[in-house]
């Protein structure tokens, strides 16, 4: 049984390294994306942050992390920190257009 040990960490790692590439293309898609929300809120200046709309997202992501099996407060800071930057990202959009 140890002898297939490393080769079963590898399958594992294998698959862990697959996961990340998917988060990172999907986080990719997500900010391009939220860049165009920047585009717009800025174009009609609307506010950057919008909280009864992040409140209901921290909600609906708490109630998905619970049915997934994850730890819905690694949920909600992990959105959290995405909506900080995000945030960050439509600031200076809006930044540039006034300019």
């Amino acid at each position: 049984m140890e002898e297939n040990i490393p080769e079963l960490l590898r399958e594992y790692r294998r698959t862990i390294d697959n996961l990340d590439a998917s988060l990172v293309h999907i986080m990719a898609e997500r900010f391009r994306c939220t860049q165009n929300v920047g585009k717009l809120k800025a174009q009609y200046q609307l506010p950057a942050t919008d909280s009864a709309r992040e409140a209901q997202q921290v909600e609906r992501l708490r109630s998905l992390a619970r049915e997934s099996g994850l730890d819905p407060e690694f949920a909600e800071k992990f959105f959290r920190f995405i909506v900080a930057e995000v945030i960050c990202h439509h600031k200076q959009i809006a930044s540039d257009e006034e300019s």
